[in-house]
């Protein structure tokens, strides 16, 4: 919808622009009648706001001329006025509405006119002081605040489930279970509260946990599911998964660079002996730190094609033993002070 809002008061247009941008509209402005003439040649809108009080050729005698002229004449206006709303109904105009206003009466209204119905009703009169619109517009704008809130918690929660059920499909094509991505993204988070509670101030670091391995989708499923030990050829290209994962997410605007980093860097060892790029010690970023030792200890715990599930005591055995080898030692440590907590995971996630 295409709204022109035609007054001198560039504080009142400013207003409303910061109310509407939010919604699919287009405002287009003007100072003046003549400036309003210009901009509807230009374009025709599909309602016009029209300040009564202007220099020069003021609403009222304008809304005539609109009337008159065959090409405007079937667009709605909408009046804006200080006086007395009994004065100008025979004015022409659609909608006539008393300053100070709610935006969003004045949007209910236009999007009214816009979709062809008439008989907007009028508000009645009413005493204000001067401070009065500018509390309408505050009141006006906190609620679409909150209703932008609202709709960004809908989206984002559209945006994990979306990306839940992405990540259990492709476990379901490696391991034959769903339930690991849920279960290392749990575990990671558990630990990164103890280890690095900062890096869960970013909501893409979950999404960087779920799709640590969404490169696998490249990998053949006979190198994926293979009941024995890879060749050198098939455990280098299962390798490639995590630079294959980042480029696939790369062009994802909500997932920041320590999400990426988690699916790129997840593989590499304390030690320097990972990959995809030989990362040692504090030159592995911390999200993928954290997951590493999530991900082994599910790895150790689950079923895998060559081998059945291992009890939770090797795992943490292994774990320990591979502290300031394979894993950071402080992650181990966090991993040993959360034991119970994440059992209590391994259990409700089984």
């Amino acid at each position: 919808m295409r709204l022109l809002l035609v007054d001198d008061d560039a504080g009142l247009r400013a207003l409303l622009r910061t109310t509407f941008e939010i919604f699919d509209l287009e405002l287009d402005e003007a100072d003046s009648a003549a400036m309003a003439a210009r901009r509807i040649s230009s374009c025709k809108p599909d309602v016009i706001v029209l300040d009564v009080l202007m220099p020069g050729i003021d609403g009222i005698e304008y809304c005539g001329a609109l009337r008159r002229d065959p090409q405007t004449r079937d667009i709605p206006v909408v009046l804006l006025t200080g006086s007395e709303l009994s004065d100008l109904h025979s004015s022409g105009a659609d909608a006539l509405i008393k300053k100070p206003f709610s935006p969003l009466e004045l949007l209910s209204v236009v999007e009214r006119l816009a979709g062809g119905l008439t008989g907007v009703p009028l508000r009645s009169p009413r005493s204000v002081d001067s401070e009065e619109q500018l509390l309408l517009y505050a009141s006006d704008l906190r609620h679409l605040v909150e209703i932008e809130r609202q709709q960004r918690t809908l989206l984002n929660a559209a945006y994990h489930d979306t990306v839940a059920a992405l990540a259990g499909a492709l476990e379901s094509k490696d391991t034959g279970t769903r339930a690991h991505s849920q279960r290392v993204q749990a575990y990671a988070i558990e630990l990164a509260s103890v280890y690095a509670p900062e890096l869960l101030n970013d909501p893409s670091i979950e999404y960087g946990f779920l799709l640590h391995d969404i490169g696998k989708i490249g990998i053949p499923d006979r190198v994926l599911q293979k009941p024995a030990a890879l060749s050198a050829t098939e455990r280098r290209l299962i390798e490639t998964h995590t630079v294959l994962g980042e480029q696939m997410l790369e062009g994802v605007s909500f997932m920041s660079e320590e999400c990426l980093a988690i699916v790129r860097s997840h593989h590499e060892r304390w030690d320097g002996d990972g990959y995809p790029d030989g990362l040692a010690d504090s030159e592995i970023p911390l999200g993928a730190r954290v997951f590493a030792v999530a991900d082994a200890l599910d790895a150790i715990t689950s079923d895998r094609p060559y081998r059945r599930q291992l009890p939770w005591a090797h795992a943490v055995d292994e774990i320990a033993a591979q502290s300031g080898k394979q894993f950071d030692p402080e992650v181990v440590d966090a991993f040993r002070e959360r034991d119970v907590a994440l059992r209590g995971i391994r259990a409700e996630i089984a």
